[in-house]
């Protein structure tokens, strides 16, 4: 495959403005491209900073047509942009990460399937469940407790409630609406981690593709608290997660940035918990790790470039300012080793990510 370079001056579009937009722009605007937001709202993070933006929503396809042919190559920066937007912008421009990684991870119950049969990646038991009946037999079949969760937008902890005991299923059934749902069976996990990795246009049908180390992810209120990379390895499983990651990227033929989410468990054991087709969370501290950041490397994927490297110099922790945490920025920013990386966002709210604090911690 001809891949061509995008040269300095070229335009990226990427669809939503928030701040994962807004670091994919100042990252652009480091290897010298423009960039073009798409969002319906006004006022946003990324679109504060970036070239151009167009306000509009996601279902107007004559305003997508628009932006599409402005740009030189168009991206995403989170999952629940209707895939009808994806397919018709890429009638006019290429779109990186494709259709299918997206309509891969709206559907937890596609996404699974996929993982399972596709890219032989380690999951846990599941089904779909449309009726009570069906939730009690597999809680039947495979035991509490299990995790019932609606099949599309769900994050940070929404959309699911764990069924303890047989005796919950009515409850949990009523609470999600009782119809397209998936049930999976409970992870015993003794940690959380994360792989982010990258696949580049270059290197033909199996892509060229750059991971970074473990990164360990620890979890409050069902949203991401802390990551700390690289991550110790006792079970040495970090060539396993290396391979299934390379494995889902290829059955993806997938190119851009993603974060991978494992389970761990007990003797080394590995779970795939989901995929997120977009620079992640887990994946900030990569800006202050004297490496590659993943939104340079995302940017760089889907610009044709070659991948940038992905050691880290130091070993960093990352802690999310959520709330009004971010009114303690300044202080922050005044320990030695922090760096603040505030998003901008104008409205302060309990729950809402406003920022993040990288901690550069020692040598790896």
């Amino acid at each position: 495959m001809q891949v061509t370079e995008l040269k300095p001056g070229a335009t990226i579009g990427i669809f939503g403005g928030g701040q994962l937009g807004r670091m994919l722009v100042q990252a652009a605007g480091r290897l010298g491209f423009k960039t073009h937001i798409y969002d319906p709202f006004d006022d946003t993070p990324a679109g504060r900073i970036a070239d151009a933006q167009t306000i509009a929503p996601f279902e107007d396809m004559a305003a997508v047509a628009r932006f599409a042919k402005n740009c030189d190559v168009v991206t995403y920066e989170f999952e629940n942009i209707p895939i009808e937007a994806i397919e018709h912008a890429g009638q006019f421009s290429n779109v990186y990460p494709d259709k299918l990684a997206l309509q891969t991870s709206h559907d937890r119950l596609v996404e699974k399937t996929f993982l399972r049969d596709k890219a032989d990646a380690p999951v846990v038991d599941f089904a779909p469940i449309e009726t009570m009946n069906s939730l009690s037999e597999f809680v039947r079949q495979f035991g509490a407790p299990a995790v019932l969760k609606t099949r599309r937008f769900g994050y940070d902890g929404k959309g699911q409630v764990k069924v303890e005991a047989p005796r919950d299923v009515k409850a949990g059934f009523a609470r999600l609406g009782g119809t397209d749902l998936i049930v999976e069976a409970f992870a015993p996990f003794v940690r959380e981690f994360s792989i982010i990795a990258a696949r580049g246009l270059r290197g033909g049908l199996d892509g060229e593709i750059a991971c970074y180390p473990l990164t360990e992810n620890v979890h409050k209120d069902h949203r991401l608290h802390t990551s700390i990379a690289p991550a110790g390895d006792v079970q040495n499983v970090s060539g396993e997660a290396h391979a299934i990651t390379h494995r889902i990227l290829n059955a993806l033929n997938y190119v851009g940035v993603m974060g991978v989410e494992f389970f761990e468990l007990n003797g080394g054991k590995l779970i795939v918990n989901e995929i997120a087709p977009r620079v992640h969370n887990s994946g900030h501290w990569t800006q202050n790790a004297g490496c590659t950041d993943q939104f340079e490397q995302h940017i760089r994927a889907i610009a044709g470039m070659k991948l940038g490297d992905t050691t880290p110099k130091h070993a960093v922790k990352m802690t999310n300012l959520i709330g009004d945490e971010i009114l303690n920025a300044d202080a922050l920013s005044q320990e030695p080793n922090n760096y603040v990386h505030n998003y901008d966002k104008r409205d302060i709210k309990p729950g809402r990510k406003m920022g993040h604090v990288n901690e550069v911690l020692k040598k790896p």
